[in-house]
């Protein structure tokens, strides 16, 4: 757990914010024909599901949360630069685009299509729990079984609310959507064909790997094996849409809670605040909660964020959880990880993303109509990615 792997995904927008469905033309651009990836010095650029998202991801892992934020922030920079200057396109972070409508996205039609034809089928992607979705994924590491298992399940305990600090998707198709973290409703809901799939987001308790394969990669590949599947979906680790899952393949666990942010530092903050916790969590050993407790408190964040009643014994509200689990961070965090922790202390307190969004949407619409409110609000996150800079 003393590295830290991040993934950030992107809307490629113009100025108006109108989604621009480039990624493959950027992607020739930088590599001189259509790939998945191109790997640059200390990072790739990646396609996504969506054409118009591309996937900044770390080449290597980090140790320390400096060097995280300094290496992504100059990726972000040089992608801008190189979008701007090709496309007059922009990034924009936050966990959906604000503005899209469902039958103007475009799916990605090149290698990997073979896939999303499956899926599509088996789910239909034209949802926004697929055509419209940006998250920030964090892979935190692990050393032999016994300490991934530990680390899995104490992560189980911590993340029905990691989304009260990290929702930043109020908007979509140009309206105020029903929930403080629309992504991650509409990511729970997205497989409904198979609910094995995606559970309850929230991963089960397990005691082994085997365990794991068996209660989790093996249910759902019956279940899609039933239904006529391929045989490349079948037992696959990655196909797992929990809120976090193995990837034995990097020897790291990959939370998927967590809604992008507006800049890098604000995702570094994120990663601070869960890598302390859990070293906490790990040394305190306390008895792991009632799943079910679990399922329903994350049921109740992604409606209402930090105000939402929980059932968790250290608070009535989530907020109240949430400045539990902020103690024991800092408690436990490293000289470089208490640098990042009171922005994270600053969103428990005034508000995640999501809400300062709404509240700023809905003052500026006493002036103007809501789309423009949003534009408006949207352009401002364009510029703190582009300058590394909370939004406030």
């Amino acid at each position: 757990m003393e590295v830290f792997g991040p993934e950030h995904e992107y809307s490629l927008v113009d100025r108006h914010l109108h989604p621009m469905p480039i990624t493959d033309q950027v992607i020739k651009e930088l590599k001189g024909r259509i790939v998945n990836v191109v790997n640059l010095k200390n990072y790739s650029f990646g396609k996504e599901l969506q054409s118009h998202v591309a996937e900044l991801k770390a080449n290597t892992p980090f140790s320390s949360p400096v060097m995280f934020e300094e290496q992504m922030y100059k990726a972000v920079q040089e992608v801008t630069e190189f979008v701007e200057r090709k496309h007059d396109a922009h990034l924009l972070g936050t966990g959906m685009h604000p503005l899209l409508q469902l039958d103007e996205a475009k799916v990605w039609s090149h290698r990997d299509r073979k896939l999303y034809d499956v899926l599509d089928r088996l789910f239909n992607l034209h949802q926004h729990g697929w055509l419209n979705i940006q998250s920030f994924q964090l892979n935190l590491s692990y050393g032999n079984e016994e300490d991934a298992i530990r680390l899995h399940n104490n992560l189980t305990n911590l993340l029905p609310y990691i989304p009260a600090i990290s929702a930043s998707s109020p908007v979509y198709e140009a309206k105020l959507g029903e929930y403080v973290d629309n992504r991650l409703h509409f990511y729970w809901i997205n497989q409904r064909a198979i609910p094995s799939i995606t559970g309850d987001v929230i991963p089960e308790y397990v005691n082994s790997f085997k365990d794991y394969r068996r209660i989790t990669i093996n249910r759902y590949s019956e279940d899609l094996q039933k239904i006529g599947a391929p045989e490349f979906l079948l037992r696959r680790e990655w196909l797992n849409s929990r809120g976090a899952i193995f990837r034995f393949d990097r020897k790291a666990i990959e939370i998927r809670v967590m809604d992008e942010q507006e800049c890098i530092k604000a995702d570094v903050a994120l990663s601070c605040f869960t890598r302390a916790c859990l070293r906490g969590m790990l040394l305190q050993n306390d008895p792991y909660l009632p799943y079910n407790l679990l399922v329903q408190d994350l049921t109740s964040v992604i409606k209402e964020g930090l105000e939402a009643t929980v059932q968790h014994t250290k608070g009535p509200t989530a907020r109240d959880v949430c400045k539990y689990y902020y103690r024991i961070a800092m408690e436990n965090a490293s000289v470089e990880e208490k640098a990042y922790l009171p922005l994270v202390k600053t969103r428990i307190e005034e508000g995640n993303l999501s809400n300062l969004i709404r509240k700023a949407i809905l003052k500026k619409e006493q002036k103007t109509n809501l789309q423009e409110a949003i534009i408006k609000v949207y352009l401002k996150l364009v510029d703190c990615l582009a300058e590394n800079r909370m939004y406030s």
